[in-house]
C-alpha cells in the first residue's frame, strides 16, 4: 500500500486539493443504489461543504508505521461476514487518509460507529495500547474486500477502497499494481488537480456470485455516485470483473472530467533513452496503453518516462476499450524477487453503451524512482459536462492477469502483437533514434511471411524514418526496425506504424504509436 498511498495522499495536500480537515462521516443511512444516487444529485445542488472537524488522538499524528501498526482485529472490524465467501476489512482513518469515510454493511439502516476496540495496537508504537475513546462519528478511511479466491482454503484480498476516491483489484493469481478511481478532474491540467474523496461506503449484499455496492463522492466541483457489482476471477477464467455506473452531478461546467481513470507506474524498460541506473532490466507496473476505437482499430502506445510532463489525446466516439496493460508476466523480464512485477495485473475498461464523442488521454509523468505513479489514463467527453443534469457512464472493469494471452481480442481479426518496443541511439551517425518492435502471433493465429507484410508510417512532421527493414528475427518473431531522423528544431515526434498485408492493405497487427521526445540533455 505504501507508494500508492504515499503518492495520493501527498500529492493531493501539496496541491492543497483537500479540504482544511477531515469530514465526519455522514450519520444517516444509504441502503439502496437509488439512496447513494440521490444523495450526490442532492449535495450537487449545495454549495461545497468543506471540512468541519478534525481526527481525534492519537489518530490525528498517525505516520506511515504507526499507521501500519494499526490493525482490524477479529471480532471487531476485521474479517466481517458481507454474504456468500465475502468478508470485509473496516481500515483505521490517520496518517494520509484524513478524510474518513462512513461504511455501512448489509441489512444496517446507518454506517457503522468507529470504536477503537476494533483494532489491535502494536506496542512498539502504542505503549498504552488502545485508545480509551474517540468520535463514534469519524468513520473510517475504507475498506478492505477478502474471499477465498486463489485456493479454496485460504482467504486472500479481492480489493481495496482507500485514499480519496481510488481503489484496486487482483485477477487470479495476482499482485497488487495498478490503480482505479472514481472519478478524476483536472488530471494534466495547468491547475492543481482536483481530487474527489469517497465519503460513503455501502456494501449493499453479497452472494456467491460477487458483492454489490456503492460510493458517494464528493468534490468542489461535482458530486457522484458509483455503483458497483464485483465478481472475483477464479482458475479458469482469473478476471476479476467490476460492473461500474458512475452517476455524475457537477456543480459547475466541467470541461476537464476524466471517467474511468486508472493509475499505474512505468520508470523504465527498453524503450529509452536510458537514465536509469538499475539492476533490473524493467520496472513498471504497466508499460502499454491499448485502445479499441469506435472505428474498430487496435491502438498500441506503449507507455514512457519522458524528460517532461507530456499529456497526449487520442480523439475517438464510442470507444470500445481502452486499458493498461502488463505485457510481460516472466520473472526474468524483470528479475525482481520482491517487487512480483511479473504479477501485476493489468486492467481494461469496456464502456457499456455510447459514450459519444471525446478521447482517451494519457498522462505521462517523469520519475527517477519506482514509489511514484506517473502514468495516467482515462477518457475525456468532448462536450462539457454541465451542472443541474446527470451524467451517467456505464462501464465495465476487468482486472486482468499479466501478459498478452490476457488480453480481450479486438474487433478486428490481427495475427501479430508487438511483444516488446526498445530504441537506442543508432550507433554509426548517432544523428537518429534506432526502433526495433518485435511481433509475435498472438493466441491461436499463424504467423504470416514476413516477405508479404509492409511497414506504413504515414505522414510524420519535423522528422524523417531511414533504414526501415521487417525481417524473422527467430521462428516465432518478426522484427521491425528503423531509424528516426528528427529535424534540427524538432522536439516532439508522432510516431504511427501500421503493420499491412500488402495483397489488400489490411492490417496484420495493433497500430503502433508513440510520441518521440527529446532526452534529457536535448539529446535524441
Amino acid at each position: 500500500m505504501r507508494r500508492r498511498s504515499l503518492l495520493q495522499g501527498a500529492a493531493a495536500l501539496a496541491l492543497g486539493t483537500l479540504p482544511g480537515g477531515p469530514l465526519r462521516a455522514d450519520p444517516s443511512g444509504l441502503s439502496t443504489p437509488e439512496s447513494i444516487v440521490a444523495a450526490a444529485r442532492a449535495r450537487a445542488r449545495a454549495p461545497y461543504a468543506p471540512a468541519d472537524a478534525a481526527l481525534v488522538p492519537p489518530f490525528d499524528a498517525l505516520t506511515y508505521d504507526s499507521h501500519r501498526a494499526i490493525r482490524p482485529r477479529p471480532g471487531g472490524a476485521a474479517q466481517i461476514p458481507l454474504g456468500g465467501p465475502f468478508r470485509a476489512d473496516l481500515l483505521p482513518p490517520g496518517w494520509l487518509f484524513a478524510d474518513p469515510v462512513a461504511v455501512q454493511l448489509p441489512g444496517q439502516g446507518a454506517p457503522v460507529p468507529f470504536d477503537p476496540a476494533h483494532f489491535t495496537y502494536d506496542p512498539r508504537y502504542f505503549p498504552d495500547g488502545a485508545p480509551e475513546s474517540a468520535d463514534p462519528a469519524m468513520g473510517f478511511s475504507g475498506l478492505r474486500l477478502t474471499a477465498p479466491f486463489n485456493t479454496p482454503d485460504r482467504r486472500d484480498e479481492l480489493a481495496v477502497f482507500q485514499g480519496a476516491s481510488y481503489f484496486r483489484a487482483l485477477a487470479h493469481g495476482a499482485a497488487y499494481g495498478l490503480s482505479a478511481r472514481g472519478l478524476a478532474l483536472g488530471t494534466g491540467g495547468a491547475g492543481p488537480e482536483e481530487f474527489p474523496v469517497t465519503r460513503h461506503i455501502t456494501i449493499f449484499g453479497a452472494d456467491e456470485a460477487g458483492v454489490h455496492m456503492g460510493c458517494l463522492i464528493d468534490s468542489p466541483r461535482a458530486a457522484a455516485a458509483l455503483i458497483l457489482r464485483i465478481a472475483p476471477g477464479r482458475a479458469g477464467a482469473p478476471d476479476t470483473v467490476m460492473d461500474c455506473a458512475l452517476h455524475l452531478f457537477p456543480r459547475d461546467t466541467i470541461t476537464d472530467a476524466g471517467i474511468a481513470p486508472l493509475t499505474s507506474m512505468f520508470q523504465h524498460a527498453d524503450l529509452g533513452p536510458g537514465f536509469i541506473d538499475d539492476f533490473r532490466p524493467a520496472v513498471h507496473d504497466s508499460d502499454v496503453l491499448v485502445m479499441d476505437n469506435g472505428a474498430g482499430e487496435r491502438l498500441w502506445r506503449p507507455l514512457t518516462n519522458p524528460a517532461r510532463v507530456e499529456l497526449a489525446a487520442f480523439a475517438d466516439e464510442n470507444p470500445r476499450r481502452f486499458g493498461l496493460l502488463q505485457s510481460p508476466d516472466a520473472f526474468e523480464r524483470f528479475r525482481d524477487a520482491e517487487g512480483a512485477y511479473h504479477r501485476r495485473p493489468s486492467a481494461m475498461v469496456e464502456p457499456l453503451g455510447d459514450w459519444g464523442a471525446g478521447a482517451v488521454m494519457l498522462l505521462e509523468i517523469p520519475t527517477i524512482d519506482e514509489y511514484a505513479d506517473n502514468i495516467v489514463a482515462f477518457w475525456r467527453p468532448a462536450d462539457p459536462l454541465q451542472p443541474g443534469q446527470e451524467h451517467r457512464f456505464a462501464y465495465r472493469l476487468r482486472w486482468q492477469p499479466a501478459g498478452l494471452d490476457a488480453l480481450p481480442a479486438g474487433a478486428q481479426a490481427l495475427p501479430l502483437l508487438p511483444v516488446r518496443s526498445a530504441s537506442g541511439v543508432e550507433p554509426v551517425t548517432r544523428a537518429g533514434r534506432l526502433f526495433v518492435i518485435d511481433f509475435a502471433p498472438g493466441p491461436g493465429a499463424v504467423m504470416p511471411d514476413a516477405d508479404a507484410l509492409t511497414l506504413d508510417f504515414g505522414a510524420l512532421a519535423g522528422a524523417g524514418i531511414e533504414g526501415a527493414a521487417l525481417y524473422p528475427l527467430d521462428e516465432g518473431t518478426l522484427r521491425a526496425s528503423f531509424v528516426l531522423v528528427p529535424e534540427s528544431a524538432t522536439d516532439v515526434a508522432e510516431l504511427r506504424l501500421r503493420l499491412r498485408h500488402r495483397a489488400g492493405g489490411a492490417l496484420a497487427a495493433p497500430v503502433w504509436m508513440l510520441r518521440w521526445t527529446r532526452a534529457r540533455g536535448g539529446g535524441i
